[in-house]
């Protein structure tokens, strides 16, 4: 339900923007504000929740609800509720796509909630590049800006190449463990190994590295800063980048003793919370600050939750909770600050701390929090890290100490950058003119109040805060020992801790020895990437030029000489499989083939381009009878039908071009080419003739009529195939045929679609008192109007409507369907456009062909997204049985609306290509200039 209402308020926001302005983020802060009480009411419920959608590849969706989700779901919707209510006075009403923003940000938290209680790998793969393509569009907010869209592609590529090579990891595992269930996998009594599983698990590592920003993939996360600061305090300090640290934390009971692990975690997360703190104390953009400090932070989180010991994991999660809260805050305090001066730059800030107290409170409190001062939740959490550390027993003596040194150290660098960010914000520095202020209302300043007030409550209260917390790290191996609490006694932790403080602050006082820049380069890894994008692209240059030589028979022959000798190689080599031939059952066929055959050869060497196409479309009309003859009505139906729409198509697009094909354009003979068709002809059929003999079990046609009437309740096995066996085959391959429509209507129209089809009445030259079969012949000059094809139409098109209605009705149980009804409705179409120009399409279907074609994807889309919300796997069908007067006993399949579906879509197809290889053409050969077709300059009587 969680999922369910924010998907409906991210669905609402633009609406919502719309009518109530920026304050509509208070009202779409419900959705995450509900979901945030109910996961405190179900804390330690473990609740599940399974909907079948695909069991024979594995990708169900499969939700649990434990202690580590509980986690990581409080602090996203949480937060999330507090930077919706930000939001209502950070944005003014008049900011661009602030509706569309508004939908993105509601739709990242509900995908960011999917991807911490996701329990299917697969399911938290798709969540997980969900938030990927989600922060994709927030960071390019402003895309007016250079920056902006800089930013936001880099985190895409970065974070997506990521993602890819963890779906290459999670298929890996899963194949190799047999489970793609986490709960499986941490349910296991003895932890996977072998060389597949470390290879799986790098992949995984590398995927959680690249989303928490670790080196040396950390740059995209300080140049994601390009974002508004409510993008920043949720993405980068709450949600998206805890993504890599949650999927640590995750796989950590199981894989933590496979060999890659260490070595990743431990070591990349120690360099990055080193480079990161120095980079810090350079910096002189307060945001970029908070960035810099983001990634050593994430550095941090990944080496404890690494280690994979209950005390570590306690304190890790510890820190996920406190850096939450003291980082979302400060971004929304640099948001505050930047919006009452018009600067973040801490050169040009000064005396903000007399001129606004409570907000120079705020950040203190968050900020000793973040530098790990007693009394704040960020100090529990460090002193704990600290004794887990130097007590692991996973790690040997030597790597304790070095990896204790480390985090010292940059524990010293955070206590400095937290001071320097508080001392540059609200400190007194001799400007020649203080910048300009105004104060934040209560609206404004609240959230970031709550969240730093909650940073001391939980330090305070930390006693309270490890009872919610232990559930996660009891389940890693080994006894949990530690416990939070603000007083430890007198312990070698305590006095690393004041030793921290110590240096810390010295490094605060010596800051100016580091150099300030305005913009650094984290150890140039962002002139790596820039470089890597270069050098990409002169590869791809260099291939392209290559193998694309701008010769088409050159490209031709290459692939079809592939497509020859590979297989025949191949066969020749080492296939034993015995071939039985039987050329033919009857001689009709025998004579059949000869006619295609024939046809064949003379679309090579005819120069006329009309008898081309109809000589080539008598082999397609061949074949189908070939399959009327063997049994398959419902197949010939469907090429005879799809063969008529294809030369309709190929007729209307020849028209623009010369009856004959020129000389200087006609190819002389030439034995290469021949043979090169022999041959890739001669290979196809013998491929064919292997691949049947090679069947080794019993064909799947022989079960398919019975699972078609027991599983789709009709006889119709093609058409149970289409609509219900296979139905998301279907549902990709219309999509495809929309895509087409759209590509094809964009490249003729150029600019904009014609719109709906003109009636006749639109005409300035439409005489109603004139005499015509059809309402826009009349329109027809006389040299082109043909009385005989007009009476057919006008004969015709009813009959033609009334059997694609039947082939639509009967397709289930006999030859037909949606698609042939679509198509002979098409036809239907056709025909009264051949017969009555472009103004008769008006008459015959005056709608958008974009409108037809878009009720049909939402019918078919709809059928897959009933049945799920019913809790039946998608496009299932499911089968009516009534006893209606007069028609007697009915049987309905709600599969008929997926049908229905592709009937729209194919018409609309249609519909689409005769207005733009039609009446488009019709209009540019009329030399009309404008892009509604013009009036047809002749008239007369029929």
């Amino acid at each position: 339900m969680i999922l369910l209402a924010h998907a409906l308020a991210a669905l609402a926001a633009p609406w919502c923007v719309r009518v109530w302005g920026r304050n509509a983020f208070a009202v779409l802060a419900l959705a995450p504000l509900g979901g945030f009480g109910w996961v405190i009411a179900n804390w330690d419920s473990g609740q599940q929740v399974r909907v079948t959608w695909a069991p024979a590849i594995a990708m169900n969706i499969e939700l649990r609800f434990d202690s580590l989700a509980a986690v990581m779901a409080a602090l996203v919707l949480g937060v999330g509720t507090l930077i919706l209510l930000y939001c209502t006075r950070y944005f003014t009403n008049d900011e661009p796509r602030l509706g569309v923003f508004a939908a993105q940000f509601v739709g990242f938290a509900g995908a960011m909630f999917g991807l911490v209680t996701s329990d299917n790998m697969l399911l938290l793969y798709v969540f997980w590049e969900t938030t990927t393509v989600l922060s994709f569009l927030l960071v390019g907010h402003h895309a007016e800006r250079a920056t902006s869209r800089r930013a936001a592609l880099q985190a895409l590529l970065v974070t997506g190449a990521g993602g890819l090579a963890m779906l290459v990891g999670i298929v890996i595992l899963g194949q190799t463990c047999g489970t793609y269930l986490l709960s499986e996998l941490l349910a296991m009594d003895r932890p996977p190994d072998g060389i597949a599983v470390s290879v799986a698990v790098a992949l995984v590592l590398v995927g959680a590295l690249s989303k928490s920003a670790i080196v040396p993939l950390h740059f995209w996360l300080p140049g994601a800063m390009a974002a508004p600061t409510p993008v920043s305090a949720y993405l980068h300090a709450a949600a998206m980048v805890k993504a890599g640290v949650y999927l640590v934390a995750r796989l950590a009971p199981v894989f933590a003793s496979s060999p890659p692990w260490h070595p990743m975690v431990l070591v990349l997360g120690a360099v990055t919370m080193l480079l990161a703190g120095l980079r810090a104390l350079r910096v002189t953009d307060l945001k970029l600050l908070l960035a810099f400090g983001t990634v050593s932070q994430l550095g941090f989180l990944i080496v404890l939750l690494g280690i994979g010991t209950p005390d570590a994991a306690l304190a890790g999660t510890t820190l996920i909770v406190a850096h939450a809260l003291f980082k979302a805050c400060l971004f929304m305090v640099v948001g505050i600050v930047d919006h009452g001066t018009g600067t973040r730059d801490l050169r040009e800030l000064s005396g903000l701390g007399r001129r606004a107290p409570v907000l120079c409170g705020v950040a203190v409190l968050a900020a000793l929090s973040m530098a790990g001062i007693p009394l704040l939740l960020g100090f529990v959490g460090k002193e704990s890290a600290l004794g887990a550390i130097l007590d692991a027993e996973t790690l040997a003596v030597p790597a304790r100490v070095a990896l204790c040194a480390a985090i010292v150290l940059g524990s010293m660098l955070t206590v400095g950058y937290s001071a320097r960010f508080v001392w540059g914000a609200f400190g007194n520095r001799e400007l020649d003119r203080e910048p300009s202020w105004h104060a934040p209302g209560p609206l404004f300043l609240g959230p970031p109040a709550a969240l730093a007030v909650a940073s001391l409550a939980a330090g305070v209260g930390a006693q309270r805060l490890d009872e919610l917390l232990r559930g996660y790290p009891e389940t890693l191996p080994g006894e949990l020992i530690s416990h939070l609490a603000l007083w430890h006694g007198f312990t070698l932790p305590l006095a690393l801790s004041v030793l921290i403080i110590a240096v810390g602050s010295a490094l605060f006082l010596v800051r100016n020895r580091f150099g300030e820049t305005a913009h650094p380069r984290l150890g140039n890894a962002d002139r790596a990437y820039d470089a890597t994008l270069r050098a990409m692209d002169r590869l791809s240059l260099r291939m392209t030029g290559s193998v694309q030589r701008g010769s088409l028979p050159l490209s031709q022959a290459a692939i079809l000489g592939t497509l020859t000798i590979l297989p025949a190689v191949l066969l020749a080599l080492g296939t034993k499989t015995g071939v039985e031939l039987r050329l033919w059952d009857s001689p009709l066929q025998l004579a059949i083939a000869g006619i295609m055959a024939a046809m064949a050869f003379a679309a090579t060497v005819l120069r006329n381009r009309l008898a081309s196409v109809l000589v080539v479309g008598v082999t397609g009309y061949g074949c189908g009878v070939i399959f009327a003859l063997h049994g398959a009505p419902d197949l010939a139906l469907t090429q005879f039908l799809v063969e008529t729409v294809t030369l309709v198509v190929f007729v209307l697009v020849l028209r623009a071009f010369p009856a004959e094909i020129e000389e200087s354009r006609t190819a002389p003979f030439e034995v290469r080419r021949a043979a090169l068709a022999v041959a890739v002809g001669t290979s196809v059929a013998v491929l064919t003739a292997f691949a049947t003999a090679a069947r080794g079990a019993e064909p799947i046609w022989h079960r398919i009529p019975e699972a078609a009437y027991r599983l789709g309740g009709g006889k119709n096995a093609v058409n149970v195939l289409l609509v219900d066996i296979r139905a998301w085959d279907t549902l990709g391959e219309v999509s495809v045929l929309i895509v087409a429509a759209t590509g094809v209507a964009s490249m003729v129209f150029r600019t904009r679609r014609f719109g709906a089809a003109p009636r006749a009445a639109d005409s300035p030259d439409y005489n109603p008192d004139l005499v015509s079969w059809l309402p826009a012949g009349r329109l027809v000059g006389r040299r082109e109007r043909s009385m005989v094809l007009q009476v057919t139409a006008r004969l015709l098109f009813p009959t033609m409507m009334v059997l694609s209605v039947y082939f639509f009705f009967a397709g289930h149980n006999a030859p037909g369907g949606g698609f042939a009804g679509g198509l002979t409705a098409g036809l239907a179409l056709t025909l009264r456009y051949l017969a009555g120009g472009r103004y008769e399409l008006g008459e015959a279907l005056p709608v958008e062909a974009g409108h037809v074609l878009g009720a049909g994807l939402t019918l078919a889309a709809g059928t897959a997204a009933t049945s799920l919300l019913l809790g039946a796997p998608p496009l299932s069908s499911a089968i009516i049985e009534v006893t209606v007067p007069l028609f007697g006993h009915v049987k309905l399949v709600t599969s008929l609306l997926f049908d229905l579906g592709v009937y729209l879509i194919v018409v609309g197809l249609v519909l689409d290509v005769l207005r733009s290889l039609g009446a488009r053409l019709d209009s540019e050969l009329g030399d009309s200039p404008s892009d509604e077709p013009s009036p047809a300059p002749r008239g007369g009587r029929a």
